[in-house]
């Protein structure tokens, strides 16, 4: 079966073009491409020309996750199958195409409502990128950006979808209490990245977070020192989740949805056994207010000592 190859790119309607620019140049260490008349513009990670469409709006959301398949017929055949399960397919104009850097497009939407492109032919960069803020780079190229965790109405659902649609495996499942907080997510792959995709209930946007990896943990504990300096709010602390052994934190986008920065994470293999975990990390991803509580607890031991 025609399968998806990997997650080729994200579009975020956002509210402050300028504090998006800053945070994906000064935090994430991206490069700006491609700025257009209505002052949206992409940014650059990888040797692909784009891996994030940043365009102005109200919404401060998802307005797109945009899917790489191989060629024309596989973009025809995934357009055929969803058409054929009765889902809506918009064929794009070359202009529309054009403004995504791509060859052909297609759009349609997943079960809960997210919007998907479907396309082929990626223009790739005339020049290797290079960050002065990550040296070492991301990992990205041949798996994608990296992956996005949206919203889902119904678990089981959304996993057909994704499956009989677009080819995607299954990786694993967390089913676990964070904080007071259910926690039920489902974790699926398109290739040698762990996930490239994750949904679940109960979030407030279309997305939760995307996560962009890099090849250091030093570049992890560098972007975390950037973002705590820079006055951004941090989601959860330096952890490792217990399914992709990922090394990460999380924060929050200008746009109030969060971010993933991480690095370490394992890769599919053949024979890959999927699983279900009980945890959302081996350890660390605390929310902050508990350095918080525990700072007024130790400021008042010493109030009492003195």
């Amino acid at each position: 079966m025609t399968a998806v190859k990997q997650a080729g790119y994200l579009v975020f309607e956002v509210s402050d073009l300028s504090a998006w620019e800053d945070f994906g140049t000064k935090i994430l260490g991206l490069q700006v491409v491609d700025r257009r008349s209505d002052g949206g513009f992409s940014l650059r990670m990888d040797g692909y020309q784009q891996r994030f469409f940043i365009e102005p709006g109200p919404a401060d959301d998802l307005a797109a996750v945009g899917w790489e398949v191989e060629g024309p017929e596989a973009l025809e055949e995934i357009a055929n199958r969803l058409k054929g399960a009765g889902h809506q397919v918009v064929s794009c104009s070359a202009e529309q195409a054009a403004g995504r850097n791509v060859e052909a497009l297609v759009r349609a939407s997943d079960p809960a409502g997210n919007p998907i492109e479907i396309f082929h032919g990626p223009k790739m960069a005339a020049e290797p990128f290079v960050s002065e803020l990550v040296p070492s780079g991301f990992v990205a190229d041949e798996q994608g950006f990296g992956h996005v965790v949206i919203v889902s109405k119904d678990d089981e659902q959304h996993e057909a979808f994704y499956s009989t649609m677009f080819g995607f495996e299954l990786s694993d499942y967390i089913r676990c209490e964070y904080f007071g907080h259910e926690i039920n997510v489902t974790f699926m792959h398109a290739n040698a990245r762990h996930h490239s995709l994750a949904f679940g209930g109960g979030q407030l946007k279309r997305i939760h977070h995307f996560m962009v990896q890099v090849k250091s943990v030093d570049e992890v504990g560098r972007c975390y020192d950037r973002f705590l300096f820079s006055g951004g709010m941090v989601h959860q602390t330096l952890g490792r989740h217990p399914n992709d052994k990922m090394f990460s934190f999380y924060g929050y986008t200008p746009s109030g949805f969060h971010f993933e920065l991480g690095a370490g994470a394992i890769e599919i293999e053949d024979g890959w056994q999927s699983t279900v975990h009980r945890k959302v990390s081996e350890w660390g991803h605390h929310p902050p207010q508990l350095l918080t509580k525990a700072y007024r607890r130790a400021k008042e031991a010493r109030g009492k000592s003195s």
